[in-house]
């Protein structure tokens, strides 16, 4: 042998077992059978599209694939042999619809709350105890299959408990869809004994009652454990085996941050037998939680099956294991969940076995040790959130509520139907309500979005590729306004300092033009005009799969006199004025970035950008952990970039949001694009501060968040994140978000520190050039004001932060001074952040800039 084992015997094909869904097998997939009439009639959800409305979109359109893991379920099934439920209420009296029959493997049987002379009120609970302690990440729930709606779980809260008597706070709180359909309700992965469904609400608003036939409980996930990665300064790793003789792939290559360099055991000569270990020296003692492994990258020889985790204060002495398991004999990062945390200095990772039995090798390309998170440093999350349907796209509305979409169903797209369903969370109460909306006839998946002057929402194209709707958060109304000149799908927009709108791109949807040039909707009327003086082709990026891939979710930063700058996803930049025919001029590269394909940017300064991640292809792509800074504060108006730190995690389809302080958090994403797949996930966040140019890892989310996920960030000054999947059949639809609280809000214990707050009321609008008068409780240092953001496909060309220098006329008393020019301070709806000297932020005000003339 002159190689590693997997370089001689070959690589698994990436593309073996992918089930094709492209748009158009997607559209005959995931339209059968639950777009039929009388399943759409089950489920509540309107009235049916006259005949024909359904319209499958041309083969090869929307390109994707779901892969076969992506029908594999999120976590094993745990088994419930010996399980016990019990409930607040049975209907005993009238047909013995006892809490055991959701343990009993018939769906035909079913528990249902009392209702038959006077039951118990709501909330309903439903306990099962596992008579065991296990641990647990999600819960199946399956509705009643007798053909009634009844009982159907609306509002809904899990918590757990190792005794029974003692529960902790709920680890998932959420609203489901008012259908017959199977839920799986993820948290994040604990060990408990018992386990307990709260009810608040009927789905449909029919009764007191709540109802279920199958309750499943969810195992390990595999996963990279909760908690923190620790860093990894200092450590050193040793083995029982290293290959030395053929390039040198010794144990240290698991802990130098390069998923291409390997440990590998000794292959060249006689291969010692398994079982083999790494074993990592910390040089400190910390609290360990648990182990990521993530295997080689380049071909399956080596990886870790079965496995033992142990640990050693002085590296000699190691007790029992504190995790034991099997991996799948696949490329993507593995987890282990300790029994509980343990302080150690030595961690050593024992594979037993090798994954597929082709040899006595084993191998690693990084591991990693996670601890549990300081709040004050890396955050923390709130419980899982569940929605009823997966927020594909998200908008933050000026009355405190955030808007989310799907497509035409809940949980899958197809077609060009007419109709979209949509959700609103209200962010005071944390209530979800869920709605049809017919009356645009537009299917809203894959839109472009901008966010208006005056705080309504303007959905572009999609589905129904030239249509454009309006969401009035005042009126809580949808309107049509005119169709767009040219259909468009993928496409990417953003608001002009007049207040009118500029979209491009969009080739993934077979309109009635090959080139997607820019177009601008005008406020005033309506309408569309065409640009011909900006075609899209000096956007395009070098996507093997040609021009349909090339020109979209471009990345666009509008500023004065009407010119936008797209710095993105393709290395190469453009200005762009919308004035009369329009004109797109170069304006150089990003850098030495190559294509960012499905990265992410974030206006995080006046005139200062961040680009993050990305892959030089759609799909079937290893992406970046690279991040560049575009600045275009020069005088000459030609953008500098430069690289600046890297992000710990390679991500692509992950979602950037600015926070108060300037600081950019990034959620979600995945180091190989792959659409609908929850493989290669990057599941802690990171955020980077412009000061030092670092990222720091935080709390990890429990759900994947990849393609078709969002971020927002929040009034509170939290953030949204939410979505992924929107694949029909498959297991990574994510109906559900999470809120993640930034560490500047937090104590060492998790409470939240002391944030300054506005006294008396703050002007709801402001004119560019006009000053801002507030007043606040506590002496602040800074503030900030920062658009609200509107996220779809990784893009959020809306949010942008404006700092603003305080001029202080009183104890607490300051005036602020708005930008004059209107290529700083876009018109809309601005979240007015006040920070105290520590950078803790205050909650948001509500402030309308208003729309001026050009400059």
């Amino acid at each position: 042998m002159t190689g590693a084992p997997g370089r001689i015997r070959g690589v698994a094909s990436r593309a073996t077992g992918l089930v094709l869904l492209v748009c158009a097998a997607a559209t005959l997939a995931l339209t059968q059978p639950d777009s039929t009439a009388a399943h759409r009639a089950a489920l509540g959800r309107g009235t049916d599209p006259p005949p024909g409305a359904h319209t499958p979109m041309p083969p090869g359109v929307h390109g994707e694939v779901v892969p076969e893991s992506a029908m594999a379920p999120p976590a094993p099934t745990l088994s419930r042999k010996g399980w016990t439920a019990t409930a607040d209420g049975e209907g005993t009296q009238a047909s013995h619809e006892q809490a055991q029959n959701v343990l009993d493997g018939d769906s035909a049987t079913l528990w249902q709350s009392t209702w038959s002379g006077a039951g118990p009120p709501r909330p309903h609970t439903l306990t099962i105890d596992m008579h065991r302690t296990d641990v647990v990440s999600g819960m199946v729930y399956q509705p009643r299959q007798d053909g009634s709606p009844d009982g159907r779980i609306g509002e809904y809260a899990i918590s757990l408990s190792g005794d029974g008597k003692g529960w902790e706070k709920p680890v998932a709180t959420g609203t489901l869809a008012d259908d017959a359909t199977t839920k799986t309700l993820r948290f994040a992965t604990a060990r408990a004994r018992y386990v307990r469904l709260t009810v608040s609400s009927e789905a449909g608003g029919r009764g007191p009652w709540a109802s279920a036939a199958e309750i499943n409980l969810l195992g390990d996930p595999g996963g990279p454990a909760s908690g923190v990665d620790l860093p990894r300064d200092g450590w050193t790793a040793t083995a029982d085996s290293e290959e030395t003789q053929a390039g040198g792939y010794r144990a240290q290559n698991a802990l130098d941050g390069d998923p291409r360099t390997l440990w590998h055991t000794r292959f060249s000569g006689d291969a010692p037998s398994l079982p083999h270990s790494i074993t990592i020296d910390m040089h400190r003692t910390a609290v360990v939680s648990g182990l990521t492994y993530e295997p080689r990258p380049d071909g399956p020889n080596g990886r870790t099956g079965q496995y033992s985790i142990t640990t050693s204060v002085n590296g000699t002495t190691f007790g029992e294991p504190v995790a034991t398991g099997s991996w799948n004999d696949d490329d993507t990062a593995k987890g282990a969940t300790f029994s509980q945390p343990v302080t150690a200095r030595y961690v050593r990772l024992t594979a037993l076995t090798e994954a597929g039995g082709r040899g006595p090798w084993t191998s690693a390309a990084e591991v990693r040790l996670r601890g549990p998170a300081d709040p004050s440093v890396n955050g923390s999350w709130s419980p899982v959130i569940g929605f009823p349907l997966v927020p594909v796209a998200t908008a933050v509305l000026p009355n405190n509520k955030l808007l989310a979409w799907s497509a035409y169903a809940p949980d899958r797209f197809g077609g060009s139907n007419g109709y979209t369903q949509t959700a609103l969370m209200d962010l005071t109460t944390g209530k979800i309500t869920q709605r049809r909306v017919d009356n645009t006839k537009h299917d809203m998946f894959c839109p472009g979005i901008a966010l208006l002057a005056d705080g309504r929402v303007l959905v572009t194209g999609g589905s129904d590729a030239s249509r454009a709707s309006i969401y009035d958060p005042v009126a809580d109304k949808w309107t049509s306004t005119g169709d767009m000149n040219i259909a468009r799908g993928y496409q990417a927009m953003t608001l002009l300092p007049g207040g009118d709108a500029f979209v491009i791109g969009g080739s993934w949807q077979q309109g009635n033009a090959p080139d997607k040039g820019g177009e601008v909707w005008s406020a005033a009327t309506g309408t569309w005009r065409r640009l011909p003086g900006v075609p899209v082709t000096p956007i395009l990026t070098a996507d093997p799969a040609g021009p349909y891939r090339a020109d979209n979710h471009a990345w666009l930063y509008a500023t004065s006199q009407g010119r936008v700058l797209q710095f993105g996803p393709s290395k190469q930049l453009n200005w762009i004025s919308t004035d009369g025919d329009g004109s797109i001029t170069s304006a150089g590269t990003r850098a030495d970035s190559p294509d960012a394909m499905n990265g992410d940017a974030v206006a995080y300064d006046v005139g200062k950008l961040l680009t993050l991640g990305g892959a030089t292809a759609y799909e079937n792509a290893t992406a970046t952990n690279r991040a560049y800074t575009v600045d275009v504060t020069g005088r000459d108006g030609r953008p500098v970039s430069a690289r600046t730190g890297d992000m710990s995690y390679a991500r692509s389809f992950a979602n950037g949001v600015v926070l108060p302080d300037g600081k950019v958090a990034v959620f979600g994403g995945q180091s190989y694009a792959k659409p609908f797949s929850d493989e290669h996930s990057a599941l802690p966040p990171e955020i980077w501060d412009p000061a030092t140019g670092r990222f720091t890892p935080m709390a990890s989310m429990a759900v994947p968040r990849n393609y078709h996920s969002v971020a927002n960030l929040l009034p509170d000054g939290r953030v949204f994140t939410g979505g992924g999947g929107l694949c029909g059949d498959c297991q990574t639809n994510h109906e559900d978000g999470a809120i993640f609280t930034p560490p500047s809000l937090l104590n060492p214990d998790g409470t939240e520190k002391p944030r300054p707050r506005f006294v008396g009321a703050v002007p709801a609008q402001v004119a560019p050039g006009q000053q801002l008068t507030v007043t606040t409780d506590v002496p602040v240092d800074t503030f900030a004001l920062i658009r609200a953001g509107a996220a779809t496909h990784a893009v959020d060309n809306d949010q942008r932060r404006i700092p603003l220098t305080p001029r202080k006329t009183g104890a607490t008393t300051y005036d602020l001074a708005v930008p004059a020019d209107t290529g700083v301070a876009l018109p809309g709806t601005y979240m007015l952040f006040a920070l105290d000297q520590h950078g803790v932020p205050s909650k948001a005000a509500i402030v309308t800039v208003t729309s001026a003339a050009k400059p």
